[in-house]
């Protein structure tokens, strides 16, 4: 579209309109992803912790020269740039996708529920690519955002759609629908995902509900009782138009489902539709999965996908990569995988990603032939060129018979060092020759491909035990608590201690990206390792050793100051190093007795502070002793009134304004009197919060898991383990798991204290654990089998759980994981 013809779009008022005839093929709204400037509309959406109106003069300098806006803009700055002014810029968004989306008529399908949208997007996709020309919501594209820029990507050589929505709260869905309006609809399930805003499961259904109004047609599980109920009972006010098209185990659902029969790997599946007898074999066997398939399975016999081709397609359906690997390769390398999806779209997403990592100075990227375009070769390895150079991409390799042909293409960057194979097998033959060493891997192919064997060859080989950390749960419960506080108020997020356990640069490069304002560690060696690899944020040293204040000074780190012989040794190191106006955080004694200055000494230290050059007061802090417990709220309310005064004091003697910051995860959420201008984000980041209100509402962060090494078939009266202590009293199966409590498996959870989670089932530890190993009984747990998976701690089996059984609180478990236990980063 035009600029002008967005701007009547979003009625709009257009400032400078030089550009008005400009073409607009891209929208932007994150100045760090720019690629394409030239045709680009940046849109300054505005949260209630950015603003990106903010970000006008970066994406400027890349070239942006269109942008929508909702805020006065001093033009003058900006002389080359058109600008359209709205009340709203995201509504703005919504309304111009809205517009664009009135010129196709191809079927859209749109999907909502609770759990499965992504899945049953990526098989459709999967079944129907072969038959038509298809384009989808990348990844899980489901938001009031997400929705718009999916949708913003139809265009006429596409001849069917598929976008999935999804809603957290009452009144969202409208929106969506205006954007999407499809015409055949797909309502996966009903769960307890997104309830803490609606007050029944009935009010949860009718929202999104909202999102069938203009189809013809909508599919669902006839089995989900309350969302048949409710769709009986409004169908004729809600959806007059629609038809329901259910599967289920009714004879007369539209698919009838008559027999499943569940093998070891798959599932058998007969059924009957429009009178024919229908039979369906499946690489799977739980319950969702066999879900999430049906409502593909129906959706594309509507669409009319004969049979015989679905039969064949779903048989070999391939499990849907939903989320980018971090993890350490060989020779100090870093790795990310995310094979098996090789579209253009989600190439971007990956390079995203890619630079977002600053360990190494080198990107490389492993790609192969991109299957799942609509484009001729030339003008689709143009664009993926075009990609590696916007983003300083250093090595290409390119696998596949049609990347060789266009090999050309890349080659005329001078700047690229390239390699090309015919075949997978003939680059792994090669492997030795490329000598990847301190580089930064980004390996993305299509499934034919089998890049699970070149990750096989990259990835550092550590440890059969893995903690995973998701990366999207950290963003998530950043702002679930940004959202608990003012506008104002900055954030210091605690990465001390390996990030909890969870990882230090990796963590913190992702709250650097999220835009926190300060980082907190425990020991300089932290801090000098987090610079060291190119994070740039402020930070805090809560323990900063007197023999490592040189190295503090050289990594710009900034020291906790506790006492007066620390602030005169901090000083004398200071003007040593020749600095002035150092930043330090002055660290007092409100109750917790632990490090910091008492009221009384703080009053005798102020000379030092307020008459010396050299340093400089950054913040003034303080921590609260029992923010979590209402018992307690009497104490805390003296500790923040001891707090008061000595800010007061202190600001009357240096007469500028600093941080002033008290709260915890706990403090945020209990005590939001006391957020004064900056809060401490610790554990809740991590997915903990003894809030039972807030514990509902952020999400599990890591998942420690192992697999099973060996089975062994025991009679009663047999013991395991060291000193006989686990003593088995029937037929039992015991199997050993590769973690011990040199991983950080506590001995307190042998003998069966403690359970990790097998197939579904909770299976107890038997006897002690060992350094390096410890067994379970799995006599109760069908199927299992030798290399079978193994949860510790996850979304399965919480974290609180664990502690609960050894006695201890979620932060040991957490940083007791050995640096052994290989950690691996994704993003789904």
């Amino acid at each position: 579209m035009q600029v002008q013809q967005i701007s009547d779009a979003v009625q709009g008022q257009l400032t400078n309109s030089q550009s008005a005839h400009l073409d607009i093929d891209t929208l932007l709204i994150d100045s760090r992803k720019i690629i394409y400037a030239e045709n680009s509309l940046f849109v300054c959406l505005v949260t209630s912790r950015d603003n990106g109106h903010h970000y006008i003069s970066d994406a400027y300098k890349k070239g942006v020269r269109v942008f929508l806006i909702s805020e006065a803009i001093y033009f003058p700055a900006f002389k080359e740039a058109s600008f359209i002014l709205v009340n709203n810029t995201l509504l703005a968004l919504q309304k111009l996708v809205a517009t664009h989306r009135q010129q196709f008529t191809y079927p859209v399908i749109g999907i909502t529920g609770s759990n499965g949208k992504t899945i049953v997007k990526e098989w459709l996709f999967q079944i129907l690519d072969e038959s038509y020309n298809v384009i989808r919501s990348p990844k899980s594209y489901n938001s009031q955002v997400g929705v718009a820029l999916s949708v913003w990507e139809m265009r006429p050589q596409h001849n069917i759609a598929i976008f999935e929505a999804g809603v957290s709260m009452p009144g969202e869905m409208q929106n969506l629908f205006d954007i999407i309006k499809p015409t055949i609809g797909i309502f996966t399930n009903i769960g307890e995902a997104h309830s803490e805003y609606f007050a029944t499961t009935e009010q949860k259904i009718l929202e999104k509900l909202q999102l069938f109004k203009s189809c013809t047609h909508l599919i669902y599980n006839s089995n989900q009782n309350v969302l048949a109920e409710i769709l009986q009972n409004v169908q004729s006010t809600q959806l007059p138009n629609c038809k329901l098209l259910t599967w289920g185990n009714n004879t007369t659902d539209t698919l009838f489902i008559k027999t499943q029969t569940r093998l070891a790997t798959s599932t058998k599946i007969e059924a009957i539709y429009k009178s024919e007898t229908l039979h369906l074999d499946v690489p799977y066997f739980d319950d969702a999965s066999i879900e999430n398939i049906i409502h593909c399975w129906l959706a594309a016999l509507h669409l009319n996908v004969p049979h015989s081709l679905l039969a064949s397609r779903l048989q070999n359906i391939v499990p849907v990569a939903m989320r980018l690997e971090l993890k350490k390769g060989l020779k100090n390398c870093v790795l990310i995988n995310d094979s098996y999806n090789s579209d253009i779209g989600a190439l971007q997403i990956a390079l995203d990603f890619l630079i977002q990592q600053k360990q190494n100075k080198k990107f490389t990227v492993i790609l192969s032939d991109i299957l799942q375009s609509n484009k001729s070769d030339i003008s689709l390895y143009e664009e993926v060129a075009e990609l590696l150079q916007q983003n300083n991409v250093t090595k290409f390799i390119g696998i596949g018979s049609a990347i060789m042909e266009a090999r050309a293409i890349f080659l005329k960057n001078t700047n690229l060092q390239c390699a090309f194979y015919a075949e997978t097998e003939d680059f792994m033959d090669g492997f030795e020759t490329h000598n990847f060493e301190h580089e930064n891997i980004l390996i993305k192919g299509a499934r034919k491909f089998q890049f699970e064997k070149v990750n096989g060859l990259l990835e550092e080989k550590i440890h059969q035990t893995v903690l995973e950390i998701n990366l999207n749960a950290i963003e998530e419960n950043f702002n679930t608590y940004t959202s608990l506080i003012k506008k104002d108020v900055a954030i210091m997020a605690m990465v001390k201690a390996f990030s909890y356990g969870s990882g230090a640069y990796e963590i913190a490069n992702k709250l650097q990206f999220l835009g926190v304002e300060y980082l907190a560690v425990a020991y300089v060696d932290e801090g000098v390792l987090l610079r060291n690899s190119g994070i740039t944020l402020p930070i805090m040293v809560m323990n900063p050793d007197v023999a490592a204040f040189d190295a503090l000074i050289e990594h710009n780190l900034e020291p906790e100051i506790y006492s007066k012989s620390i602030l005169q040794k901090f000083i004398a190191a200071v003007q040593y190093n020749e600095v002035a106006n150092y930043p330090i955080h002055i660290k007092v004694d409100t109750g917790m007795r632990r490090l910091g200055f008492t009221e009384k000494d703080l009053v005798e230290s102020l000379p030092l502070l307020t008459q010396n050059s050299a340093i400089k007061i950054q913040s003034v802090f303080s921590h609260l002793a029992a923010s979590d417990d209402a018992t307690l709220d009497e104490f805390t309310s003296k500790q923040a009134a001891i707090f008061d005064r000595v800010c007061n004091s202190i600001y009357k003697e240096v007469s500028y304004s600093f941080y002033k910051h008290i709260c915890n995860t706990s403090g945020i959420v209990r005590h939001p009197k006391l957020h004064y201008n900056m809060v401490r984000l610790g554990i809740g980041l991590y997915g903990v919060d003894n809030s039972s209100k807030l514990q509902k509402r952020i999400k599990n962060v890591s998942r420690l898991k192992t697999q099973i090494a060996q089975i062994k078939f025991l009679e009663p009266g047999e013991t395991v383990g060291y000193s006989r202590k686990g003593v088995v009293n029937r037929n039992s199966i015991i199997g050993t798991v590769c973690v011990g409590y040199a991983d950080g498996i506590s001995r307190s959870l042998g003998n069966g204290n403690g359970k990790m989670y097998v197939g579904g089932k909770l299976a107890p530890i038997v006897g002690n654990v060992c350094m390096d190993m410890c067994m379970l009984d799995l006599t109760d747990v069908p199927n299992v089998q030798e290399g079978d998976e193994v949860i510790i701690f996850g979304p399965e089996l919480p974290i609180t759980q664990i502690a609960e059984w050894a006695g201890t609180i979620a932060y040991e478990i957490m940083t007791d994981v050995s640096t052994r236990v290989k950690r691996v980063y994704y993003e789904e």
